[in-house]
């Protein structure tokens, strides 16, 4: 597997990194991370896809090595991601793309290509395990928001990596990382040392306060206006996206549904018949 590029734009006062896979020429995939991660999740996929596509990777404001926002209660919401996102893209030239996003990445791309103005720019939409909003009566839905919000405001520090993998191994265990090394190469990337020298998330505790932005968790409207190939990828056991809300959401006919076995939130992409399923999405 070879390593990305790094690399760095300034998008409406922001700095924004990204990683960057294959060669520019080639028609590009956007793959956007979920709420407390960053592009690097990306990087199994990615390495098998660069050789046909030209892969992105960001670090959304506030996570990995992109800026933190001064002003959190703001800029911490789907409508700045989005329209950073459409930035990045006209910075970089890059008119159309297949876009892979994960929980809250998946959001966003929903967001962008049911948006009229933008919504020619998603070609193929793959949302990995999230949904377009609560269906009545969907607890489940609820129950996951809940946990996530447990843990994200106020990310734990530890005297060594091995804890802070121990403690990545517990909050993200459906996720499907399956040896030692994952978990590794999982907590180097999304991991930095605090001042007195403890050892946390790599992610500004002010995310949090996009729970306060209530038109996140309802995106119908977008999805409704979506003309974008779907590939709606659910875990069997996730907590965020109830098999209610998949199935209405298949009911739209550019919607194709597939359901990773034994898997929660979210599917790692780390996976071989994981990678593949979108491989195939991609050139159907």
């Amino acid at each position: 597997m070879f390593s990305p590029k790094s690399r760095f734009e300034t998008i409406h006062g922001m700095e924004v990194h990204f990683s960057e896979w294959g060669n520019p020429t080639n028609p590009t995939i956007v793959c956007w991370h979920g709420l407390t991660r960053n592009g690097r999740d990306f990087d199994k996929i990615s390495s098998c896809l660069e050789k046909d596509y030209h892969v992105i990777c960001p670090d959304t404001i506030g996570r990995g090595w992109s800026q933190w926002s001064s002003f959190p209660e703001k800029d911490y919401c789907f409508e700045v991601y989005s329209s950073l996102a459409i930035g990045l893209l006209d910075r970089l030239e890059i008119e159309q793309v297949r876009w892979i996003g994960t929980s809250m990445g998946g959001a966003i791309g929903m967001r962008i290509a049911g948006t009229a103005e933008w919504q020619k720019r998603i070609t193929y939409l793959v949302l990995n395990d999230i949904g377009a909003g609560a269906l009545e009566n969907s607890p489940q839905n609820i129950e996951g928001i809940k946990r996530i919000i447990s843990y994200v405001a106020a990310p734990p520090q530890f005297k060594t990596v091995s804890e802070l993998i121990t403690y990545y191994q517990t909050i993200y265990a459906t996720f499907g990382l399956s040896n030692e090394q994952e978990w590794i190469d999982f907590t180097q990337y999304s991991c930095r040392r605090k001042d007195g020298g403890g050892v946390g998330p790599d992610y500004d505790p002010n995310i949090a306060l996009q729970f306060q932005h209530l038109e996140d968790l309802n995106l119908w409207n977008y999805w409704n206006a979506i003309q974008a190939r779907v590939l709606l990828m659910r875990g069997e056991i996730s907590d965020v996206l109830p098999i209610e809300v998949a199935e209405k959401m298949r009911e739209k006919p550019n919607c194709e549904l597939v359901t990773i076995p034994k898997i929660g939130h979210a599917p790692a992409l780390n996976t071989g018949e994981q990678i593949s399923i979108i491989e195939e999405f991609f050139v159907s």
